[in-house]
């Protein structure tokens, strides 16, 4: 389908597209060119392919299938993404996707500039003129993730537009915003387009109305693209006066059949009407913020009530405290005459409550989840099989009883959320904005079936949506901004009253009567377009192999962040000290202090002497005597003794006599390792016990020989396990804790969408990996210094050797550390995956492989060869090495060159994994 524009080359050219996810047909057979210096609108349901048409456009997304031109170059090769990618904007769906809301608007803007090569002077520019234009100038300071909707649209706006694209490709950039924003970033746009009149810009929307302003529309279903033209020509195409109709007009003739207008039966006027709903001074706080603000309202039995807002103004949390989830700050609120009390089980049947997230379990079918729900809420088990049959045939599942959810389109899912929400007959029916993202068919069968609740059933229904002419259908609505009620009546009486054209327009007059107003623009909307920055450089705008300066921009937006991320902060500075003290005095090879008790038959001179000789070492503690077999296995069972001995009956006779004797042990054998060290210990003694009565009674050198053999121990002279464990320890921390860090970082850009930045702009993979890397390498230097004085201080363990070798090493190790978190970050896409990957990747081969407990020599097969190239085995050498046995570099120099070796080669595999396009 050709876009026209007078034979002018189009700025966008699609041949033969096809794209899938898994088995999903997202996009199939695209054939569209897109004019270029023309407003396009993409209109459409949720899921129609809109959003993935336009991530192949900006190169966010690989693409699969067909050709897809853009500035006259295809975006499958690499060399053109590049080129083309300074020339490019791309603002994603949701609000404020990429920004970062710990970063102030003035950072934010900042991080966006440095990424496309602007010197400070002409970001300084740039910046003022962008927020002067938009109105952000007075909230240069506030963080991102504390602004409005609409701000952070425009914030989102200024940080695409900072480097004068060609291409400005804007994914639902209203949805979830009060219509006055939604007004105003329209003006904003039409200014700035007249400014840069050869810009090319094309959106996607689910409004309609919004649509009716755009150059160029492309309607979308199922993937495919049902027609192009302007509003003029699809008006006239399909007979219609809006483009809903228009576009429910273009649909199949299988989707659209059936359909027919929604007509709502007016309310029944009753003077003794129930009252369904009441709400007197409702306040709900979260620590200093107050989500919703003296809310009162009545609603009665049977009425179709309306709540209006934008996302975060607080509809969702009334809601919740209407149903007993949430606990109103203060206030009160009655459902059916009861108080709204969470343990009020049978005022809670009363209300099906149907969220605004899909919350069905996707494992069951769709029979699966409504047997569920009404067993959960108590529905007789011989009813539940004919309410079951009853919800599928008025809400149309019968043909997809036995289907996952999963497997289901929007429409169909939201049916079956509703149909849950009714599966028990309530009286009343909370819906927080059921129709989002449906076609303009479903979402007209949808109303139908509320209608018929409303009318026939008497069900009061008490929904929230963004839709106006949804609204319009409401017996009464209220409007909702900074969790206050504005105004609560009928639509019609709320258009006469302001002596607006529209619903919409009055909606944006009361919010401009309630100061609105005041956290926008300071200049009028029809004022000239924003003065427009001069093109940077072609030489600054050219992306190089590697840019130091995209790099450190990186790491500075990391820096503030970890700063300001109490969590985050606390786990990288203390988190290496905590586990050092835990791990410092709780692995410990030290087997000292062992409870003994002796069963002493013979109760002589020589036997006491026997028992004072262990009592006496700093191995063994003596306990009360044992005073039979059952005492002594009641004990050892109990944990209370680790060595019994048994001192039979003629022991001090027999050995004054020269006759052999025996002396029964028994050790606990729980911990086979302290079970042989204790053995060690009491035959040691034993025969050095021995050989002293020998030479005071008998006068004579057992064991005297020619030679005899002096064991001396060098660098730890006590064989203390302190000053073995703390110089292990300490570089088991320095792998474990930097690499989980760093992975969360990468992978948390991922979950939160802002990974789309390394997308759309022209930062290179090794920019974006060492950018994040470096302020995590200097996490762990500090962490290094911290537990080398905590290990010199409190565990009384000297640095006898260089210390400059050892800082040395730990850099060259850190650099491992945080490579292989990248490394764990490439093929991992949720915090708690990259996680696990961080921990089990450097604490197996480090405990097990690398000489912490046992001598990589005594290691064979695989667990030898991980031993050998390890880092980890080769900074436990250069660690014990310099704590103990005062070493230095050149006596290291063989354990350095082995993991400087590793550094490149596990920070190279991770730039070549990561991806630096969606697939």
């Amino acid at each position: 389908m050709n876009g026209g524009g007078g034979g002018a080359a189009p700025v966008v050219r699609l041949s033969g597209v096809g794209l899938r996810y898994g088995a999903t047909q997202a996009l199939a057979g695209i054939d569209l060119d897109i004019p270029a210096g023309r407003m396009v609108g993409l209109i459409g349901p949720d899921g129609v392919g809109k959003s993935s048409l336009m991530s192949l456009v900006a190169g966010a997304r690989a693409v699969q299938q067909g050709r897809v031109e853009v500035l006259g170059g295809d975006m499958a090769e690499r060399r053109h993404r590049e080129a083309s990618c300074p020339h490019i904007a791309y603002m994603p769906q949701g609000l404020g996707k990429n920004l970062y809301p710990t970063l102030s608007v003035e950072e934010n803007l900042q991080f966006f500039g440095r990424l496309f090569g602007h010197d400070a002077a002409e970001r300084r520019r740039r910046i003022d003129d962008l927020t002067r234009a938009t109105g952000l100038y007075p909230f240069l300071a506030r963080p991102a993730g504390k602004l409005s909707g609409g701000m952070k649209q425009k914030l989102g706006l200024c940080c695409a537009l900072i480097h004068d694209p060609e291409l400005l490709i804007l994914d639902e950039p209203t949805t979830g915003v009060d219509p006055l924003a939604r007004s105003q970033f329209w003006a904003l746009i039409a200014r700035i387009r007249r400014g840069r009149p050869g810009m090319s810009v094309i959106v996607a929307t689910a409004y309609m109305d919004e649509a009716e302003r755009f150059d160029w529309l492309v309607a979308m279903n199922a993937g495919r693209v049902l027609a192009t033209g302007t509003p003029r020509e699809l008006h006239a195409r399909t007979g219609t006066d809006n483009l809903e109709a228009a576009f429910i007009a273009l649909l199949p003739e299988e989707a659209r059949r059936g359909h027919r207008a929604v007509e709502v039966p007016p309310l029944a006027d009753e003077a003794d009407a129930q009252i369904a709903i009441e709400a007197r001074g409702l306040t709900m706080r979260f620590g200093d913020f107050t989500a919703v603000d003296q809310v009162s309202f009545r609603i009665r039995r049977g009425e179709i009530f309306g709540f209006l807002g934008s996302n975060g103004c607080g509809k969702s949390t009334t809601m919740k405290m209407l149903t007993g989830l949430l606990p109103a700050s203060e206030g009160e609120a009655w459902l059916f005459g009861h108080k709204v009390d969470a343990r009020d089980i049978d005022t809670r049947r009363r209300v099906g409550y149907m969220s605004q997230a899909f919350s069905l379990y996707s494992e069951l079918t769709v029979r699966q989840n409504l047997v569920l729900h009404a067993r959960l809420f108590n529905v007789a088990v011989a009813d539940i099989d004919a309410r079951v049959a009853e919800m599928s045939a008025r809400f149309s599942l019968d043909a997809v009883l036995d289907s996952l959810p999963d497997q289901l389109p929007l429409g169909v899912r939201q049916r079956l959320s509703l149909a849950v929400a009714m599966v028990h007959k309530p009286e009343l029916l909370i819906l927080d904005e059921p129709t989002s993202g449906v076609d303009p068919v479903a979402r007209d069968n949808f109303w139908r079936l509320m209608i018929d609740l409303a009318r026939k059933d008497h069900v009061t229904i008490f929904i929230s949506t963004h839709f106006m002419n949804e609204a319009e259908r409401c017996d009464r609505i209220s409007l909702m901004h900074a969790g206050r009620v504005l105004v609560s009546e009928s639509p019609a009486e709320l258009v006469r009253q302001r002596g607006a054209e529209s619903l919409e327009a009055a909606f944006i007059a009361y919010l401009e009567e309630a100061g609105a107003q005041g956290e926008q623009a300071a200049e009028p909307a029809d004022e000239a377009a924003p003065p427009v920055a001069e093109p940077a450089p072609e030489s600054a705008r050219r992306p190089a192999a590697f840019s130091p300066a995209r790099a450190l921009s990186y790491s500075q937006r990391e820096a503030m962040e970890l700063m300001r991320d109490p969590v985050r902060g606390t786990l990288a500075l203390l988190g290496s000290l905590i586990l050092l003290l835990i791990m410092g005095f709780g692995i410990t090879l030290d087997v000292e202090n062992l409870d003994f008790a002796v069963l002493d038959r013979d109760q002589s001179t020589l036997s006491q002497n026997y028992v004072l000789n262990l009592a006496g070492s700093r191995y063994f503690t003596e306990r009360a005597p044992i005073a039979d077999y059952a005492d002594m296995d009641r004990r050892m069972r109990a944990g209370e003794l680790s060595l019994a001995l048994e001192i039979p009956p003629g022991f001090g006779r027999d050995l004054l006599r020269g006759q052999p004797v025996q002396i029964a042990a028994w050790i606990d054998g729980a911990m086979p390792q302290r079970a042989e060290t204790a053995q060690g210990y009491v035959a040691g003694m034993h025969q050095t016990w021995l050989a002293d009565m020998a030479r005071i009674r008998l006068g004579a050198e057992a064991g005297a020989g020619a030679a005899s053999i002096e064991t001396r121990y060098r660098y730890n002279p006590d064989v203390r396990s302190l000053p073995a464990i703390v110089p292990a320890v300490i570089p088991l921390l320095l792998l474990m804790i930097p690499a989980m860090l760093t992975a969360l970082a990468v992978v948390r850009e991922k979950e939160l969408g802002s990974i789309l930045n390394l997308y759309v702009t022209p930062v290179t993979r090794a920019e974006f990996l060492i950018g994040k890397q470096l302020p995590y390498v200097a996490l762990g230097m500090l962490n290094f210094l911290l537990m080398v004085v905590l290990a010199v201080v409190l565990f009384g363990v000297p640095v006898k050797g260089d210390f400059l070798s050892l800082a040395l090493a730990t850099l060259i190790y850190v650099l491992f550390a945080t490579g292989f978190g990248l490394f764990a970050s490439t093929f991992t896409r949720s915090q708690i995956a990259a996680m696990f990957v961080a921990i089990l990747g450097t604490m197996l081969p480090a405990v097990q492989f690398a000489g912490l407990l046992n001598p990589v020599s005594s290691l064979e097969g695989m667990g030898r060869a991980i031993g050998e190239i390890h880092p980890a085995s080769h900074m436990l050498t250069i660690s014990r090495g310099v704590f103990t046995k005062a070493l230095a570099l050149p006596d290291l120099h063989g354990a350095f060159w082995a993991m400087a070796l590793a550094v490149p080669v596990i920070i190279g595999l991770s730039i070549a994994l990561l991806r630096k396009q969606e697939r």
